[in-house]
């Protein structure tokens, strides 16, 4: 409501100067007029002419000439004593006995008054309309200016309406409706605004959520350590049994490192979601670097191939989040797995392209849309029991959202599963 008073509002002043403004610009311009009326119309002209002309005939012969000459210009010409004068000052007259033309307006009608040499008697022209004042030129401007205050309206009001819906839309969001979209802008001004908005309400919404679920998660991966130090400590407090003391402390011990483990995960995809890093993107020969990897995986008991189809080329990228997302597939090829995994590098015409395939049980049709989302862990053959808190993979997919690339998992010709990440060529 305050939005479409202000619009009115503005509307209003802005016609109202506007009408305004050519009224007092009408009103300059006539009195303009007034004031030049003798210089451009010809009438002192006219009078000292004929003046000068009457006085060249005998004066019983002025009433047939002025008649004659009236007649002939269609004027209203007339004689008059100077003492008759009764519409001027002293001032007036003192200038008539001059020999002055002197000018008398009454509203849209002039009167003209020229004293004759020598005498008493006055010629006077009028009363005539003013041809000067320009009534229907003013009258079309204000016409004009009607019509530019009509298409202000037009154009403004679908702003107005745009501008007000986005504030409803707004002040909802804020009241935590955070589902709310803003209609669709009619205005192309505002368009903007509202997809900006939309845009805005729909990412703050997913983050809310993220952090929603996120916070779940955490909790439950905390309950369930803690659920078993507590009970290891009920146990030990009561126990007399040495070898089963020492298998308590050992429980105890082994969920401290794993909430240990599960916080400083934690940490590390908290500051991997919240800032990106300065990726230092050189040119590095990627085959090289993931061969060199592989060295650190000898305790694996199964065997590691590994396919370079671009041997040593060269490709632009930060080798140090890419090598740490690769070690993070190959990890999870290691845990979930059997005993053979297969490391792909390749390139297209605009992706380099690493995939890690195992011949484990793979990962479920329902989970792979998921499965790079936090806290997300496979079926039987992915779980809590095999390690991991599920983030590994979602800092997978951040390392290459800063790459602009990509990540996928897909059915692997090995029986298990195939993690793929990709990212551009140039970078």
């Amino acid at each position: 409501m305050k939005l479409n008073r202000s619009f009115f509002s503005l509307y209003f002043i802005i016609v109202f100067i506007f009408i305004v403004f050519t009224w007092l610009l009408d009103e300059v311009w006539s009195s303009y007029l007034e004031q030049d009326i003798e210089s451009y119309t010809g009438y002192k002209t006219m009078l000292a002419a004929v003046g000068g002309y009457l006085q060249k005939h005998p004066q019983e012969e002025w009433p047939e000439i002025i008649e004659k000459t009236g007649d002939k210009f269609e004027l209203n010409f007339s004689l008059m004593a100077l003492s008759d004068l009764d519409n001027g000052d002293r001032k007036d007259k003192k200038s008539l006995r001059k020999g002055n033309t002197y000018v008398y307006y009454d509203n849209d009608e002039v009167m003209l008054h020229h004293l004759l040499e020598g005498t008493n008697t006055l010629l006077t022209l009028g009363p005539t309309k003013m041809p000067t004042r320009p009534r229907v030129e003013s009258l079309i401007r204000v016409l004009l200016m009607a019509l530019l205050g009509g298409i202000i309206f037009y154009w403004l009001r679908p702003m107005s309406r745009d501008l007000d819906q986005l504030r409803k839309s707004t002040g909802q969001f804020g009241d935590g409706n955070l589902g709310i979209q803003a209609p669709t802008a009619k205005s192309t001004m505002i368009k903007p605004m509202v997809s900006a908005f939309n845009m805005m309400a729909q990412r703050i919404k997913q983050l809310i959520e993220a952090h929603q679920e996120l916070t779940n998660a955490v909790a439950h991966e905390l309950r369930t350590p803690l659920a078993r130090s507590k009970f290891a400590l009920q146990m030990l407090s009561t126990s007399k049994d040495a070898t089963k003391q020492a298998k308590y402390r050992e429980q105890i011990s082994s969920d401290i490192n794993e909430l240990e483990e599960l916080i400083n995960e934690m940490l590390l995809y908290a500051k991997f979601d919240s800032d990106k890093p300065t990726l230092l993107i050189q040119e590095y020969s990627i085959g090289k670097l993931i061969n060199d990897q592989l060295a650190n995986y000898q305790h694996f008991t199964g065997s590691i191939v590994f396919e370079n189809k671009i041997g040593l080329d060269k490709i632009s990228c930060d080798a140090h989040f890419i090598l740490r997302a690769v070690n993070n597939y190959i990890n999870n090829a290691v845990k979930y797995g059997g005993s053979q995994i297969k490391v792909t590098l390749l390139t297209n015409d605009s992706d380099c392209i690493i995939t890690v395939e195992d011949d484990g049980e793979g990962v479920s049709d329902e989970l792979k849309p998921v499965i790079f989302d936090a806290f997300s862990r496979g079926d039987k053959s992915r779980n809590r029991e095999t390690g991991g808190f599920g983030l590994g993979l979602a800092i997978v997919s951040r390392i290459m959202e800063w790459h602009q690339g990509s990540v996928d998992v897909v059915d692997s010709e090995l029986g298990g599963a195939c993690f793929v990440l990709s990212w551009p060529l140039k970078q």
